[in-house]
């Protein structure tokens, strides 16, 4: 039979939404993982990715064209997000969101599951979830690879080269799967997952290490140093030799903060600073103070 009575309600079971699997979140997080950036549109930013990540899922779900388009037209919708903390959870999510909607229509139910409510949903998260992504991939992670891989590329080893890219991508792979699939799991409760003492203390200590990592890198590997020398009452005065028995690694400290400064003052600027640094170190050392 391909109609259904249920309560006095024909339906038609060739339309009945299909189950969602965990291959299905996994296929569609995937999609999104490797398509991330490629249609990207500054009307909608991120939506087109997220639209075409999301279409084996909808084409389940959706029967009806009609209800089809809608879903098409409601996860193409302005949408902007770092690519594993916030693209894996709200992948997730919107899997979960999407398939109950699917059943509240085809049931002849009230749709509590409205447009608005998704919406609301994705644009809440996804700046949040851009913030921690974002700090704790691209701020912390990502160098923790890169320290470690330096001295072995200062040897010569191509590994050095390597290393942090198929790590680093190895890992935003697998969590990002790992955020879809909870996402899916726990629905509109996916962010409970974020709010979790453990999940925060992670955090934590992550950020914790990412500075000290910062910091080694910064005393390891900014090289900067005085070549400045004159004399006092006939002796002798090194000032490169006095800041390194009083203050050690002061001058690439200073460099830092000042390019840390520059970036809090005019925002994230990179070649700018790059070059006002190439021009204020020339100047020093050309008049023999670097």
């Amino acid at each position: 039979m391909m109609t259904e009575i249920k309560n006095n309600v024909a339906f038609d079971s060739r339309k009945q939404p299909e189950e969602i699997t965990k291959r299905d979140v996994t296929k569609t997080y995937l999609r999104w993982h490797f398509a991330n950036e490629i249609p990207h549109s500054f009307e909608r930013y991120l939506a087109p990715s997220l639209l075409w990540a999301m279409r084996p899922i909808l084409r389940k779900l959706y029967k009806d064209d009609d209800a089809l388009r809608a879903a098409y037209e409601r996860q193409l919708l302005f949408f902007n997000t770092q690519l594993t903390w916030g693209g894996g959870i709200i992948t997730g999510l919107m899997a979960s969101m999407e398939q109950e909607r699917a059943r509240e229509e085809y049931n002849g139910e009230e749709i509590k599951m409205t447009d608005d409510l998704m919406y609301n949903t994705k644009a809440g998260l996804m700046g949040a979830l851009a913030g921690i992504g974002d700090s704790i991939d691209s701020g912390t992670i990502q160098y923790i690879f890169i320290a470690i891989a330096i001295p072995w590329a200062q040897n010569g080893s191509s590994l050095g080269a390597l290393f942090p890219f198929i790590f680093f991508a190895t890992y935003q792979v697998l969590i990002g799967l790992f955020f879809a699939r909870q996402g899916f799991t726990t629905g509109r409760n996916a962010t409970t997952l974020m709010q979790s003492a453990g999940i925060q203390n992670v955090i934590e200590l992550l950020s914790i290490l990412g500075l000290f990592m910062m910091g080694i890198l910064a005393g390891n590997y900014v090289k900067v140093s005085s070549s400045l020398e004159f004399s006092i009452s006939g002796r002798p005065f090194n000032v490169q030799e006095t800041l390194d028995s009083i203050l050690p690694g002061v001058l690439p400290l200073t460099v830092v903060l000042g390019i840390y400064w520059y970036y809090t003052k005019k925002g994230l600027k990179v070649t700018q600073a790059l070059l006002w640094l190439t021009l204020i170190l020339a100047v020093l050392a050309a008049i023999g103070i670097l």
